[in-house]
């Protein structure tokens, strides 16, 4: 095992990485694991979900399992030997999931998967109308778990972003100025958000230029809480970038 300086997980890095929040949900002792899993749920259950869909169990079945496999983490023994340093978060996610439908092929069908507890509200009905939409692929079962994935990152940076301005009492120019965020922008593209604003074209891009910005430091940001050393943060996004543009945009 590396020292803590030389894996970067040393101070504030490691305070807000996903790996510290697995290894308070390991501590079953502390009143915040419930809220840390909750957290990791809210954030990635849905490429949790849709790898098991895809997995050829249908909607019903995938939202047991999906629920089971969040419960199991705190129950069992999954976490006991986890440490950070042995890879990024996504990579033990996926594992963690392989291993949790191997165990749940091994139990009685008559119990009930995940007993009572729900740690994560699924949106059952919008998680399959969200699956069944989703064009066919040719990615094997991983590689769409990753764009899921990857999807899941962009959209907890769009999450904070949206908060930052609501924060600041600008709901109204993020709500008008976000379908810039990705796409590219043409002559008089930005004519409708000025009026609106009641600001010149001018003063729309400088806003939008700002916007992307902050968005990308966003999206690194979050990248970041899942790798374990800072160097690897422009690896992962080269991935995850890379993952998104494979076939039929879309896929995402």
């Amino acid at each position: 095992m590396p020292k803590p300086e030389e894996s970067g997980l040393t101070g504030p890095w490691f305070a807000t990485t996903h790996w510290s929040v697995i290894l308070t949900a390991k501590d079953r002792s502390t009143t915040s694991a419930q809220e840390a899993l909750e957290k990791l749920c809210s954030a990635y259950w849905y490429p949790v979900y849709s790898y098991i869909r895809r997995g050829g169990y249908n909607a019903a079945d995938a939202e047991d399992l999906t629920q089971s496999f969040f419960a199991r983490l705190l129950q069992s023994d999954w976490l006991a030997n986890v440490a950070p340093h042995k890879g990024k978060f996504r990579s033990f996610l996926l594992t963690a999931i392989n291993h949790g439908l191997v165990d749940e092929a091994r139990r009685a069908k008559s119990q009930k998967r995940g007993g009572e507890q729900k740690l994560v509200s699924l949106q059952e009905e919008q998680a399959e109308e969200r699956y069944q939409s989703e064009p066919g692929s040719d990615l094997t079962p991983e590689k769409l778990f990753d764009r899921r994935w990857a999807v899941a990152v962009l959209d907890q940076a769009v999450a904070r972003l949206r908060q930052e301005f609501s924060a600041a009492g600008k709901t109204r120019h993020f709500e008008l100025l976000r379908e810039f965020l990705s796409c590219e922008t043409t002559d008089g593209a930005y004519a409708a958000a000025a009026q609106q604003l009641q600001t010149s074209c001018s003063t729309v891009a400088v806003l939008v230029h700002r916007l992307r910005l902050r968005y990308r430091e966003l999206v690194r940001e979050e990248v970041a809480q899942t790798v374990c050393l800072g160097t690897e943060v422009d690896e992962e996004m080269r991935y995850l970038l890379e993952i998104l543009s494979v076939g039929n945009a879309a896929d995402v």
